[in-house]
């Protein structure tokens, strides 16, 4: 399998994951919730807060989606190597709040370096091939 098709199906399985995630959490934070890896829940109407969660995911997923979709690879990488910093910043969220810290590095840090992985190796993909230097050909004397 070559390369491109290996970033093309890594790059798919993000953005179908971070779009379920963040559809789960619109849908029903109090059940998707307690995976994120926090020690306490927000009380009283804290549902709007983990909701939000859910809308930032599904927007980091339909902008990889569009990229992905119009063949703009180079965009893509550089995308995925962007939207690790929220799955980073969750892990650093979950961590300074005393939280799981199996769930912070082996879902939230995970998930950023898989991330970056398949950005890195995206923008290998794509880069540009330095040409040959050009030789003058030699002339007849």
């Amino acid at each position: 399998m070559s390369l491109k098709k290996i970033n093309t199906v890594l790059a798919a399985v993000f953005i179908l994951f971070i779009l379920w995630f963040g559809t789960e959490y619109i849908l029903s934070p109090e059940t998707t919730a307690p995976g994120y890896g926090l020690p306490n829940w927000p009380s009283g109407d804290g549902d709007g807060f983990l909701i939000i969660k859910g809308i930032r995911d599904v927007v980091l997923a339909l902008v990889l989606g569009i990229l992905l979709v119009t063949g703009h690879r180079r965009a893509l990488g550089w995308v995925l190597l962007v939207e690790a910093l929220a799955a980073y910043g969750d892990m650093t969220n979950v961590l300074a709040h005393h939280g799981s810290v199996a769930t912070a590095l082996g879902v939230h840090c995970l998930t950023a370096t898989l991330m970056v992985v398949n950005g890195l190796l995206i923008m290998r993909e794509t880069r540009k091939a330095t040409p040959a230097p050009a030789t003058p050909a030699p002339q007849p004397a």
